[in-house]
């Protein structure tokens, strides 16, 4: 029985008062050292006020940005890339092509780089980031969806499930996500609905920026069985998608072969929720709550999780750098000048220029007596101070395991090769924060895979894009059955069958590998300059220039006879390889459905011709490489 609205209203605050408590220590760290290390704000209040009032300076000189950066920006130039791989006899290698072209689309659509960089700038800051996947309409006027991966610019709006322990949200079961929007675009989406805040208080009152609207995203995963069966085409379905399509597959002559089975799976539901009511409940297509988190550094103590910031343990450092350069300042800059002795009545004379002489300048001031008045010496620059100052500073690089080296400064290393060494010192000790969003994407990659069958589930075209960025556009549907409209622009796949898994790549990106591929041709053509007319058209096509491609050709025509012949053949084996893979692909799942029938042996002998033809098309491409 589906429950009511005070019974899923009281579960979620239950639910919620759970995961503020657990993580009440962690956002109010968390929270500390942003605005310590972003805002500046690293004077103790009492201490900051009576410097003031006494008219002392108060600085702050904030060298924890800089820290920051260091590791962001190195996230920024070794991206982690999503790769898929087929796994089961059912899956194969092209359409695991099209699983990656179409996850670097929705990656680019979707400014993903902006997500997971946003997650990762807090996880060093703050302790943790979030990035989470969403779904919208693709077009204003359709009813077919394209997946989004959005960026998380709030961290502290999201609470995760208090019973995690894993490292990235796969096991949790549940989570929310408060926000606050006007009241007036409230009334505009849920008309009629009581502008109740979702703590409870009512949103009658203006605040300092208008009156506003708190509500949450309560996400929940539960336990659920489904139904699947086999059919004879050699897919895996689901008993209501089965029942939904019925027609379609008898039309097919589709059957369902053997008997049903009853797995067991995850339901995900989402809910907004007020103060009073349940707005909107959807049932979530995955089997994930799509919400991921990218952790800093990560400890169990006492049962609970605790998050770590970069700069957690140099706060105390960098208050001692600003204490002890506000004292050297205050020495040096403010300290009383230094006046001028000499005997009783010597300042009668020109007494309002001596009076002024340490502010003013004046071209002669005139004195009375033998002797001229003598300034005191200069007390000098406060060395002690200066040296504590230096010493906060190194504690700082200690405490992170960021030298001079790894911010760019120079050191005494002379060889390439050393410099390297130093600066991948810093690299190591802080990697674990760049592994994190390394596992972070591996698991938004698991909920792309699941979500990308159910999404792009009907007879459409997607755009996919080549590791080169370059786009495509590919027919997906059920079953490989999606019409002469999808059939004119070539091969159909189908995303629901077979199974799949990926990995995550760290590294440069296509464009920073191509430009180190040129240099790299380069190079060679210096130290061996005979390459250069064999290898000229390739370097041409790896330089960003316009008109490379161009260059290319008419370089690739100068190549020898014989150098034109073998890569035309090459080229010509990889075409007929790859529409032979198509061939094979489909003889073999004629093969799975028809195994049992022994009077298709000579179908069978004909496919292991194929599997030979395809073999010796792939030594014959391997000896042309070569």
């Amino acid at each position: 029985m589906p429950l009511s609205d005070d019974e899923i209203l009281a579960e979620a605050r239950e639910a919620f008062a759970l995961a503020a408590d657990a993580e009440a220590e962690n956002r109010r760290e968390a929270l500390d050292d942003l605005r310590f290390a972003r805002l500046g704000e690293q004077w103790p209040e009492r201490v900051r006020r009576e410097r003031e009032l006494e008219g002392r300076p108060c600085l702050t000189i904030n060298r924890l940005p800089a820290f920051i950066r260091q590791v962001v920006n190195d996230a920024r130039q070794n991206k982690p890339a999503i790769a898929v791989h087929p796994v089961d006899s059912g899956a194969d290698p092209e359409t695991a092509e099209v699983f990656n072209g179409l996850i670097r689309h929705i990656e680019q659509s979707s400014d993903a780089d902006v997500a997971y960089d946003t997650a990762l700038d807090f996880a060093v800051t703050s302790g943790i980031g979030y990035f989470r996947i969403n779904t919208r309409y693709a077009t204003d006027d359709g009813f077919d969806q394209d997946i989004v991966v959005e960026r998380v610019s709030n961290p502290f709006s999201i609470y995760g499930d208090p019973e995690s322990v894993g490292a990235d949200s796969a096991d949790w079961n549940t989570a929310f996500v408060v926000d606050s929007l006007p009241r007036a675009a409230f009334e505009a989406r849920w008309k009629g609905a009581e502008a109740t805040d979702w703590n409870g208080e009512r949103a009658d009152g203006p605040q300092s920026d208008g009156p506003r609207v708190t509500i949450a995203e309560y996400w929940r995963r539960e336990r659920a069985s489904r139904t699947i069966l086999a059919l004879s085409d050699g897919q895996i379905i689901e008993e209501g998608a089965y029942k939904a399509q019925k027609a379609m597959f008898d039309a097919l002559g589709v059957k369902v072969v053997g008997r049903p089975r009853t797995v067991a799976g995850h339901k995900v539901t989402q809910r907004i929720l007020s103060g009073a009511e349940v707005l909107e409940t959807v049932d979530w297509a995955g089997r994930f709550i799509p919400i991921v988190p990218v952790y800093g550094e990560e400890l169990m103590v006492d049962g609970r999780r605790r998050l770590r910031s970069l700069v957690r343990d140099a706060k105390d450092p960098q208050r001692m750098f600003n204490y002890w350069r506000s004292i050297s300042t205050e020495l040096v800059a403010l300290a009383p000048r230094t006046p001028f002795i000499g005997r009783k009545g010597a300042f009668d004379t020109d007494s309002a220029k001596w009076a002024t002489a340490n502010t003013q300048s004046h071209a002669y001031i005139e004195y009375d007596g033998p002797e001229p008045p003598m300034r005191q010496g200069y007390a000098g620059v406060p060395a002690g101070a200066l040296q504590e100052a230096m010493n906060a500073s190194d504690d700082m690089k200690s405490i992170m395991g960021l030298y001079d080296a790894s911010l760019g400064a120079r050191s005494n290393e002379t060889s390439g090769r050393a410099i390297m060494a130093r600066q991948r010192e810093g690299d190591v000790s802080t990697f674990h924060y760049i592994d994190n969003l390394s596992r972070a994407i591996r698991h938004a990659g698991r909920v792309l895979l699941d979500l990308i069958p159910k999404v792009y589930g009907t007879a459409r075209v997607v755009r996919v894009l080549g590791p080169d960025g370059a786009a495509q556009s590919v027919g997906v549907a059920p079953g490989r059955q999606g019409g002469e409209a999808l059939k004119a622009i070539g091969p159909i796949y189908d995303l629901s069958a077979g199974k799949y898994d990926l990995t995550v790549r760290s590294g440069p990106s296509f464009t920073s590998r191509r430009e180190e591929a040129a240099n790299q041709m380069i190079e060679l053509i210096r130290a061996y300059p005979a390459a250069a007319p064999l290898i000229g058209d390739l370097l041409a096509r790896n330089l960003d220039w316009p008109g490379a491609d161009e260059i290319a050709q008419r370089l690739g025509a100068l190549l020898p006879p014989q150098a034109r012949g073998e890569r035309a053949e090459g080229q010509a084996a990889q075409a007929q390889l790859a529409q032979l893979g198509q061939a094979l692909a489909a003889a073999r799942a004629e093969v799975a459905a028809l195994k049992q029938d022994r009077s298709h042996a000579a179908r069978r002998l004909e496919i292991e011709a194929f599997e030979a033809e395809t073999n010796r098309l792939k030594a014959m491409r391997g000896a042309a490489a070569t």
